[in-house]
């Protein structure tokens, strides 16, 4: 998977955390959230006006992650065109932003989707979406 790492940090399930990750070139940003509730997944555009928030994925709900106590890392990474995120957590691939197709992925496929610009299809997992980093 050809990505650069844009955020690297150790995660703690449960206590409060935001992980911010700009791509190199361009306006996108990605930020990752625990807010000792849940996690999730933004997909931001700091060209829009008003609300630079496109699109949120649901990671997890802290009280369903049965490791919880256990380190964690999270890792997010870009793809060498600065259109399309993933997120890492202990490497393993939980959600994709694909800013060109404005469309999210996660392992949840939560929240169903909710706009009309965003996600059209909602944001269900498809392994193929790791093609987009090949």
């Amino acid at each position: 998977m050809p990505i650069y790492l844009a955020a690297e940090s150790p995660l703690k399930v449960g206590q409060s955390t935001v992980i911010e990750a700009p791509a190199e070139e361009g306006t996108y940003v990605v930020v990752f959230e625990d807010d000792e509730d849940t996690g999730y997944f933004y997909a931001l555009d700091t060209a829009v006006e008003g609300n630079a928030i496109q699109d949120a994925l649901h990671i997890y709900n802290v009280a369903d992650v049965s490791d919880k106590h256990k380190p964690s890392s999270v890792k997010i990474g870009w793809s060498v065109d600065h259109s399309k995120a993933v997120l890492l957590i202990n490497d393993y691939p939980h959600a994709i932003f694909d800013f060109t197709a404005k469309q999210g992925y996660c392992r949840s496929g939560f929240p169903p989707q909710s706009g009309e610009d965003w996600s059209r299809h909602g944001h269900e997992w498809d392994d193929a979406a790791l093609e987009l980093f090949a």
